[in-house]
């Protein structure tokens, strides 16, 4: 199996075992650190990078050529738009669907997908395509999971905070991919210069660098 599908399962188990910290279940019902999103709504939108990924794999291998990593952000609606907006309303509302059976349930169901998916990752050839019907368009399954890297390690800090605990520490091979990702997006946003002041010269820093 590649890195990249390695690393993919190390995150996920990660955010298992962050879902089922007992201070999750405490506060199931609190707001969490994000605005408008409680924390069961938030720990199902985490659940989700595990479940999307069982989605894409089932459809059919798609037709044409992917979009490359950063051309996949392009279109995305999400990006700049308000916690009011229909794409985050969405957001949160199928998060909150996903966790309508509480915390123990969603521990259980993100676990066995877990596993499902070391099988099935492993038997994917390493030219893999997936379709992202949202879109729409597809994917090399790599990137893909780069998207979801990233998506577990910003709501894993997420949810921790919410819930008072220490946001999990993710391996080298987990966070370099998802380090690379965001700060190729940033640039794409800001420009070189602004990315290596605020690496480097905080005198010339910018006041934000977010890759969002």
């Amino acid at each position: 199996m590649g890195p990249i599908r390695t690393a993919y399962l190390t995150a996920a188990h990660s955010a298992v075992r962050l879902l089922d910290d007992p201070a999750v279940a405490a506060r199931w019902d609190a707001p969490s650190a994000l605005a408008e999103f409680g924390v069961a709504g938030l720990a199902g939108h985490l659940a989700s990078q595990v479940f999307q990924l069982q989605t894409v794999l089932a459809e059919p291998v798609p037709d044409g050529q992917p979009v490359g990593l950063l051309d996949h952000y392009v279109p995305a609606r999400w990006i700049g738009a308000s916690v009011d907006d229909e794409v985050n309303v969405g957001i949160r509302r199928v998060g909150e669907a996903i966790a309508a059976e509480g915390s123990a349930a969603l521990v259980a169901r993100t676990a066995a997908a877990v596993d499902e998916l070391a099988q099935v990752l492993a038997a994917e050839p390493a030219d893999r395509v997936v379709h992202l019907a949202r879109g729409p368009w597809s994917l090399t399954l790599d990137d893909y999971l780069t998207t979801r890297l990233m998506e577990i390690a910003v709501h894993s800090d997420d949810l921790a905070v919410s819930v008072g605990v220490p946001t999990p520490e993710l391996p080298a091979d987990v966070l370099d991919p998802v380090l690379s990702l965001l700060a190729r997006l940033a640039v794409r946003r800001h420009g070189q210069p602004a990315v290596l002041r605020a690496l480097t010269r905080a005198e010339r820093a910018p006041e934000t660098i977010t890759a969002f």
